[in-house]
């Protein structure tokens, strides 16, 4: 199977055309935000792998889920990405329509992913040191995840800056063994 990444691409970016056009950006990110969590609900996703059910099934289904949320454009949507089996890809949809509206506002989302909660002046140090180096400006979304051991592991798009514990003590070991 194709990437999910270029299979979404086109979704994206038709999307974010026609979000930019209607005035509707913030619209359109809630709608897909919605959709994106609908489908990776364990159980949605379940419903969605099985053959049991129907392209039109699975869009219904899931703009009843969705309820009042979604207007007209959202569950025309549903229905063409239903048709070609493409709903799982939804979250990506969604990573590239705020990636192409971030690059237009000139702002960067990284991920914070730390051993214990950072503080607000911890984020801040970091959040001003990324602007530094990629000349946009940051929000920040902060995860925990204990299995780092200590220190921060930044994702902002592409870029993964590795200063945790964890991966210190992996290089370490890669140098060691050759």
């Amino acid at each position: 199977m194709a990437d999910p990444r270029t299979l979404a691409r086109p979704y994206a970016k038709a999307i974010y055309r026609l979000a930019v056009e209607q005035g509707s950006l913030e619209r359109w990110e809630a709608a897909l935000e919605l959709l994106a969590r609908l489908v990776e609900e364990p159980r949605v996703a379940r419903y969605l792998a099985s053959p049991a059910h129907g392209s039109r099934e699975q869009a219904a289904t899931l703009a009843e889920l969705a309820g009042e949320y979604l207007d007209e454009p959202a569950r025309n949507l549903l229905e063409l990405l239903a048709e070609y089996r493409r709903l799982p890809l939804l979250p990506e949809v969604l990573a590239q329509f705020r990636a192409l509206k971030a690059e237009r506002d000139q702002t960067l989302e990284v991920e914070l992913v730390s051993a214990t909660e950072l503080g607000e002046e911890q984020c801040r140090k970091i959040e001003q040191a990324l602007e530094r180096r990629f000349a946009r400006r940051v929000r920040s979304v902060r995860r925990t995840d204990p299995f780092l051991l200590g220190g921060v592991l930044i994702r902002a798009g592409d870029t993964v800056i590795d200063g945790t514990l964890r991966g210190r003590l992996k290089k370490l070991a890669q140098a060691l063994h050759g």
